[in-house]
């Protein structure tokens, strides 16, 4: 088929030289054909002239719909070339008696038909393009450059597109054409112009948008109920990446109400370049992106550590495919298995630790409490005391804006995490990181949400007053990395994250971006779970909030207790993990945190029996006097678990005073406690 299509080519532009031969002769003697001899001998080498002269300057295919000023240019090349390879033949022949002005009148001729022929081709297949039907109508946001780059964009072959017109916020624009495309009108404008016009689709052509813009824009477009999309960064227009099909759906990044924050690490990369690191947690969504930026960073050796085979096995396929050179180790290890962490240390002997493994998932703690402690606390601690045994010189920790006034075992046992690097005397600098919620993280709300819409489901919100920071994985990272740059020790940083987002708004949003109507889709609120609240907050009134030379990033300071004092609470915590039951390590827990509160108002430290089980009748309890006082550090009662560490009960069931007694009772396998969280740690 091509060939054919190639010979049919050569074949009309043979034609078409023939023709303008012709017609030059024609002109030269008032439309008579004197010299006919001379005229049929010197038309075939005429003919075979040109049409080598066209192949040697690449005009003999047949994509004409593309031409343009490079085909035009090459034309006038071919044209010259082949003029004078004629001259000098006719002369080589003697063929001396051939009209000297037919050369150039020819060469006129044959240059202009060979040029509007490509020219009608090209209007004929742009007309039929534009008249199919399949072709979808669009208006642009915006009538500036990129607008223009877009509009030409169209404007070629098989775009399945056209543009009805552009609007703009600068109403001076109105009227003016951009590429033969009218401005309609203003922004502002744009549901009144979508009535009269009904597009299919509205492009957003305004790639320097601001968050607040960006959600105008959407705004006006949900309004109306017309599918958008939004061209990416400027970065790709300035390098010339741009095309119909770089159009993309609009993300929820675009939605933050804030531009994304953006962190000069200039001196991360030069303060890690040449040193050891280790990442735990590797294979979550933060520990693989802290992973992928530190290896860019030219480290002498980094360390990823998760539980996850699976997780690790993917994380090493993706750091080798992105052409990184770095020196790097990948460790299926549990950061709680303490004689597996002091090897790796010990191999390796790292001088930064980024600490990213830690269970996260608020609802999944509440019935896991034990392993919530163990992981997040017990094992935190365990690795700080590694890390300073081998010689580590930075610490960094990573929190969660749920540490903050916590309504779960979770928060609590983050902002615990925080005060340990806070109140630990310690050589190594210990800083901690405290995030909001990290846009398309697994198992954040966001791709929950996603997969519902896909899979056909009601999209399931827990409240529709509920509202959540959020933060790209990027601007996570760059805080994580800036924050063990300029991080003083104890230090708590967190990032401006402008104004809580509403998640009802953000399900919405999804909606309409999936192409669907509200009306299509079926929003359920299912009320707070266990743990949640209905509004995070990034620090507490009694949190002083501090600059630092990141104008982004700010340094939160708040009371601290001795390390001692925190030390004997974490002695007291471990034993409460002996004792069966959430209860005594939720009462334990707000004997440190006292701020911890559950949403519904309960205070985790009500007087709770805890059982004694006694060797010789193991399942009978025996009545355990209980302390009053309220601090488990100092109480004096009597059982098992006072046995163990010196220290009294502070829930017992018993009087007000701490000193009633409770009548035996059978002991109680805690269910809890026989859970297991498949999970990894990887955060």
């Amino acid at each position: 088929m091509l060939k054919r299509r190639i010979w049919l080519v050569v074949g009309f532009q043979a034609l078409l030289v023939f023709s303008s031969v012709i017609f030059a002769w024609l002109l030269q003697f008032d439309f008579t054909l004197p010299y006919r001899d001379i005229l049929i001998m010197a038309v075939p080498i005429l003919v075979g002239i040109r049409l080598l002269c066209l192949r040697l300057f690449n005009l003999h295919r047949g994509w004409w719909s593309f031409s343009g000023v490079t085909e035009a240019i090459a034309i006038m090349k071919a044209v010259t070339v082949g003029t004078l390879v004629f001259f000098l033949v006719m002369r080589v022949l003697k063929i001396d008696a051939f009209p000297r002005s037919i050369y150039f009148i020819e060469a006129m001729l044959t240059a202009g038909l060979l040029a509007v022929s490509r020219l009608l081709s090209r209007v004929l297949a742009d007309s039929m393009r534009q008249a199919a039907k399949d072709s979808k109508k669009v208006i642009l946001i915006g009538a500036g450059k990129a607008a223009a780059l877009v509009i030409r964009g169209i404007a070629l072959p098989n775009s399945g597109m056209t543009v009805l017109g552009c609007v703009d916020d600068n109403p001076t624009k109105v009227g003016i054409k951009l590429h033969g495309v009218p401005v309609l009108g203003t922004t502002a404008q744009l549901p009144s112009l979508l009535t009269r016009y009904q597009p299919d689709e509205i492009l957003i052509a305004v790639p320097s948008a601001t968050g607040e813009q960006m959600q105008r824009f959407i705004s006006l477009c949900q309004s109306v109920g017309v599918n958008f999309r939004t061209l990416p960064s400027l970065c790709d227009i300035i390098q010339g990446n741009l095309s119909i099909r770089n159009f993309r759906e609009v993300r929820l990044e675009d939605l933050l109400g804030r531009d994304p924050v953006e962190i000069d690490l200039n001196s991360v990369r030069r303060s890690i370049e040449g040193k050891t690191v280790v990442v735990t947690g590797a294979a979550g969504s933060i520990g693989s992106e802290i992973c992928r930026q530190i290896g860019s960073y030219n480290p002498a050796h980094l360390i990823c550590v998760d539980q996850s085979e699976t997780g690790i096995f993917y994380l090493q396929d993706t750091l080798k495919s992105s052409g990184n050179t770095s020196r790097v180790t990948f460790c299926v290890a549990d950061i709680g298995d303490g004689e597996r962490m002091r090897a790796v240390f010990r191999d390796h002997k790292p001088t930064v630790v980024f600490h990213a493994a830690a269970y996260k998932h608020v609802p999944v703690m509440e019935v896991n409490v034990h392993e919530a402690v163990k992981n997040n606390v017990f094992s935190l601690v365990g690795l700080i005391e590694v890390a300073e045994n081998a010689g580590c010189e930075n610490f960094v920790l990573i929190s969660s804006d749920k540490a903050v006034n916590p309504s779960s075992v979770m928060g609590t046992t983050k902002r615990l995490g925080e005060l340990i690097l806070a109140c630990r005397d310690s050589a190594m600098r210990c800083v901690s990181v405290r995030f909001g919620n990290v846009l398309g993280s697994s198992g954040s709300v966001v791709p929950v949400l996603q997969r519902q819409l896909r899979d056909n489901q009601p999209l399931t919100i827990t409240h529709q007053d509920v509202k959540r920071f959020f933060m790209t994985t990027r601007e996570a990272v760059s805080l994580v990395l800036q924050a063990y740059a300029i991080g003083e020790h104890g230090d708590i940083l967190l990032l401006d994250m402008g104004d809580p987002v509403s998640i009802l708004q953000l399900a919405r949003t999804l909606i309409q971006l999936s192409g669907k109507r509200e009306d299509q889709v079926q929003i359920c609120f299912t009320g707070l779970r266990e743990g949640e609240k209905l509004n995070e907050l990034l620090h507490s009134p009694t949190e002083q909030l501090l600059g630092t030379t990141c104008p982004k990033i700010k340094r939160v300071r708040g009371e601290l207790m001795p390390w001692t004092t925190l030390d004997q609470h974490l002695k007291g915590l471990r034993a409460s993990m002996s004792i069966n039951g959430a209860g005594p390590v939720r009462a334990k827990l707000h004997d440190i945190i006292p701020e911890y509160i559950a949403p519904n108002g309960h205070n985790p430290k009500v007087a709770q029996f805890i059982p004694q089980v006694v060797a010789s009748r193991p399942n009978v309890a025996q009545p355990v006097q209980a302390s009053g006082n309220g601090n488990g550090a100092n109480g004096n009662g009597n059982g098992a678990a006072a046995a163990a560490n010196g220290n009294g009960v502070t829930n017992g069931n018993g009087a007000s005073n701490g000193n009633g007694t409770q009548p035996a009772q059978p002991a109680q396998i805690d269910p809890e406690r026989s859970r297991h969280i498949a999970a990894g740690r990887s955060n």
